[in-house]
């Protein structure tokens, strides 16, 4: 006999919402990934969700962790030159888009989310072959390929920064994980700079290059760290995997008021801690600090197409941030600009301000939205 209870049950599966999500290679594009995922999944819990990416990329470990079940595609980037891989392309995407195509017929995807990377053109195709409604996120002010193309065939394209030259496109800000978006960084602070081996009241500058380190801003804090005490501040020196500063010779590199570290496990953490946060400007970073209202000196990478120069911009431009070019920013730069700003109060807390109204909090419940209203039935 069939009950109320199973109609109900049954109509609810029927209409439940299943969710694939493209993106991958680097944390910049995992991240909004996932926080997009978990949102999803918190506005609907009958809502199933699967990300694909590809073998070479970060997502091998970091969507598993998250609990994502992940499909892996061929890895097929786009050649910058002719050469025999150019020969090879229509083939190999070919084959890559046939992967993907079983991937959403397997999951019999309701709507693709697309945050780019080289396994989202293959997705992309695959579900507009099959008319499945697409989504996109574009997190870089400077578009990627695979988005470029998404978007000709996307039912919304997304955007975290304002001007990003993608037809139709909507500002939402990043999606970034919950612990980030929901931060009080006074009143985490005096725990996350106990948790960080720091003194819970002294002004503190953090100096990181992320998660793979960068050897020009190591290089950098490793001939400031000896001045750090005499200005009365203290500096968190997050080098990177590998990229310990060690002394000529070969001894980890101390200091009074100087704490270095490869890696922090939870950036809120580092937010949390710091008065001033210097840094690269990708996307996550640019948005997640406007976020959480924190003064900071970019130094975009000096390599790529220069999106992450575009990146700071506008934040730069409300007065959030400095930014200098990675050539500039030397031993002369730090004393001269970093050591006056953080250790001016009133100065940091214009720029404290400044940076908080431009940024964005609930991008990945904006994403979740989009993303189960243009959910095919």
């Amino acid at each position: 006999m069939t009950t109320t209870h199973d109609i109900d049950h049954q109509q609810k599966r029927a209409g439940s919402a299943r969710v694939v999500l493209a993106g991958g290679g680097t944390a910049g594009h995992i991240s909004p990934l996932l926080a997009i995922a978990d949102a999803v999944q918190q506005l609907r819990a009958d809502a199933t969700v699967c990300a694909v990416g590809t073998a070479s990329g970060m997502e091998t470990r970091l969507v598993p962790q998250a609990g994502v079940p992940l499909e892996l595609i061929d890895r097929v980037p786009l050649p910058r030159k002719p050469s025999l891989d150019l020969a090879r392309l229509p083939r190999r995407l070919s084959a890559a888009v046939r992967q993907a195509g079983r991937i959403l017929d397997a999951q019999q995807a309701t709507v693709v989310v697309g945050v780019g990377g080289y396994v989202c053109t293959p997705v992309y195709l695959a579900a507009a072959r099959r008319r499945i409604p697409m989504v996109i996120h574009e997190a870089n002010a400077k578009p990627g390929m695979a988005n470029r193309v998404g978007a000709r065939f996307a039912s919304v394209v997304a955007t975290a920064f304002p001007d990003t030259p993608l037809r139709g496109a909507r500002t939402v800000g990043m999606p970034m994980r919950r612990e980030i978006a929901t931060l009080d960084r006074t009143a985490e602070r005096a725990q996350a700079r106990a948790a960080l081996g720091l003194d819970p009241d002294l002004p503190t500058v953090v100096v990181t290059g992320g998660s793979s380190g960068a050897q020009s801003l190591n290089r950098t804090v490793a001939a400031i760290a000896g001045e750090v005490a005499r200005h009365g501040y203290q500096l968190l020196h997050v080098t990177g995997r590998a990229k310990e500063v060690r002394t000529p010779d070969g001894e980890l590199l101390r200091a009074p008021n100087y704490v270095q570290t490869e890696y922090v496990d939870g950036m809120e953490k580092v937010y949390a801690a710091a008065d001033l946060l210097v840094a690269r400007a990708g996307a996550a970073t640019v948005c997640e600090v406007a976020a959480v209202g924190l003064p900071a000196v970019f130094v975009p990478l000096p390599i790529g197409n220069g999106e992450q120069a575009l990146n700071a911009r506008s934040i730069v431009a409300a007065g959030g941030a400095e930014i200098v070019r990675d050539a500039e920013f030397t031993a002369a730069f730090y004393r001269e600009t970093v050591v006056p700003l953080v250790t001016d109060a009133p100065r940091l807390d214009r720029m404290a301000q400044a940076s908080a109204a431009h940024g964005v909090r609930d991008a990945a419940q904006v994403m979740a939205r989009l993303t189960l209203d243009h959910a095919r039935r």
